[in-house]
């Protein structure tokens, strides 16, 4: 059952989203304002976020960033104001659609279908992309798992995390620098033969398929992947 977060000050408005949303199988929460709806979305998932912009203490666009800080669930905005200004504000800031006041609640259900139908199969296209195979090495990025001709490997998180960020960057030349501060993060203290021993360990787990990995003279590695 997919979930929506309805938000608006008005409560006539939340309750016929709601009761078309429900007649409709979705489970609908409901809020009343954007602080109420930053809260609810800190403790839990939805699939889209039917959300007010005009709104007391926190309004829809400024509740929409902040969301957009800890979450990448989609924005369905309503407005009583039709301005292109408002629109392209909204679009800008990762609004996935919009809607103008006064409007049809069949209308908001369809672009909320609309908005659902492309995003599951966007998390559809993106998951085959994290299952990876190559000759006989499969990574499972999604799962989290490495397996070397069927055989599951067993690595450290960090060895996993430092194939993974190799992997999603494919055959593209990677610094020293810019492993350690993106697989380590910038608090990490030490030096670049940090990369090199997890590397060391890391071509150690892949076994024969350990050629995968290549090491850039003076830079750093790639891992290189023939293009078809």
């Amino acid at each position: 059952m997919y979930k929506i977060l309805v938000v608006d000050d008005e409560d006539k408005i939340r309750e016929v989203l709601r009761e078309y949303a429900e007649f409709e199988g979705y489970e609908v929460t409901e809020a009343k304002d954007g602080m109420e709806a930053v809260r609810i979305c800190k403790e839990k998932d939805f699939d889209v976020i039917v959300m007010d912009v005009m709104m007391p203490k926190l309004d829809g666009f400024s509740a929409c960033k902040e969301i957009r800080k800890f979450k990448s669930t989609p924005f369905l905005m309503l407005s009583a104001r039709g301005e292109e200004y408002d629109k392209l504000f909204g679009f800008e800031i990762g609004v996935d659609d919009y809607v103008v006041k006064p409007f049809s609640p069949k209308e908001v259900m369809a672009r909320i279908h609309v908005i659902i139908n492309r995003n599951s199969r966007q998390k559809s296209e993106e998951s085959k992309k994290e299952l990876i195979k190559l000759d006989g090495l499969t990574i499972d990025i999604a799962g989290r798992n490495v397996y070397v001709d069927d055989v599951k490997a067993e690595m450290t998180p960090k060895e996993y995390d430092l194939l993974f960020y190799l992997v999603r960057n494919q055959n593209l030349a990677l610094t020293r620098d810019k492993l350690l501060n993106d697989v380590w993060g910038y608090e990490f203290f030490g030096d670049d033969r940090t990369v090199d021993t997890h590397i060391k360990m890391l071509r150690n787990s892949l076994g024969k398929y350990r050629d995968y990995i290549v090491t850039l003279r003076g830079l750093g590695y790639k891992f290189e992947v023939e293009e078809k």
